[in-house]
């Protein structure tokens, strides 16, 4: 088990499965590594669509992820699909917020990206009670 403590001074937990000397008591580091895009995506989606006066009252991603099957096992493709909530909100303002997340904002999907993974992204807007 690894704790990993970051520039802005928080400490995070990672551990392996037991077959590689892990206990499984904690998100490997590639989970977290993959937590850590769909957070930065998430971030500034829900940032972009504030700053276009949305209502937004809620983001989850929900991402899926194929790795290559040969050592290093990296990440081949990442899809993310955004939900977003909240009262009012114009699904064209989303579709531009996920794509301006995807090409010009997200560090982390560009860094990826350039390094060969295919990364896609999908969306569905629903309202405040769903």
């Amino acid at each position: 088990m690894f704790l990993g403590e970051t520039g802005s001074g928080h400490t995070l937990v990672m551990d392996g499965p037991p077959d590689h000397g892990g206990r499984n008591l904690a998100p490997r580091p590639m989970e977290t590594l993959l937590v850590g895009l769909g957070g930065c995506s998430s971030f500034d989606v829900v940032d972009i669509l504030k700053k276009s006066r949305q209502q937004v009252t809620g983001c989850h991603t929900e991402m899926e992820a194929e790795r290559a099957d040969a050592v290093p096992a990296v990440f081949t493709k990442i899809h993310l699909h955004f939900v977003i909530s909240g009262r009012e909100l114009k699904e064209n303002v989303v579709k531009r917020a996920v794509a301006m997340s995807a090409e010009k904002y997200c560090s982390a999907s560009i860094m990826l990206g350039n390094a060969g993974v295919e990364i896609s992204h999908s969306f569905e807007v629903r309202g405040s009670g769903d």
